[in-house]
């Protein structure tokens, strides 16, 4: 692949998993021992799976991971944990926006997969992908993830 562009969106969506790791491994510290952090540890590792074929593939593309990008999404992650307002018990408030992000974050995957699917006749490093697996994966995560954020939702809101 001599498209840079490839390499590029790659990129962004790694370091997207960057930020969704930061995210969960903190949420499931602030959360040790209750459902929450099970359920996050459950993803999490599905996640870094996901995150170790985004790597493989910026590799076998002969591209190279951006640190920038990768310390961008880091610094963002932090920053996230600034809040401004509040609300009667803000740790309640952020299990909903934690699996809220997850949820955007996830179905941001599965679009990447999809994607690469349109185009994967174009690239051989793509056509040795699993592309309907992957994304059926993320579609699969969303809809956990998405049932934890409703019954968030109605405990919060």
């Amino acid at each position: 692949m001599s498209d840079g562009r490839v390499s590029t969106y790659l990129n962004d969506h790694l370091a997207g998993s960057v930020e969704a790791i930061e995210l969960m491994e903190r949420a499931i510290q602030e959360n040790a021992g209750n459902l929450l952090a099970r359920r996050l540890e459950e993803i999490l590792r599905e996640i870094k799976k996901d995150q170790a074929v985004v790597q493989d593939l910026i590799e076998r593309i002969g591209s190279k991971e951006n640190p920038l990008k990768k310390a961008g999404a880091w610094l963002v992650e932090k920053a996230g944990r600034v809040k401004l307002g509040g609300s009667d018990d803000p740790s309640e408030l952020a299990r909903l926006e934690v699996l809220e992000t997850l949820a955007m974050g996830i179905q941001g995957k599965r679009a990447l997969w999809r994607a690469l699917r349109v185009v994967a006749d174009r690239y051989p490093a793509l056509q040795e992908l699993d592309l309907n697996l992957l994304e059926r994966r993320a579609a699969e995560q969303h809809d956990r993830v998405e049932e934890w954020r409703l019954e968030a939702a109605r405990e919060v809101l």
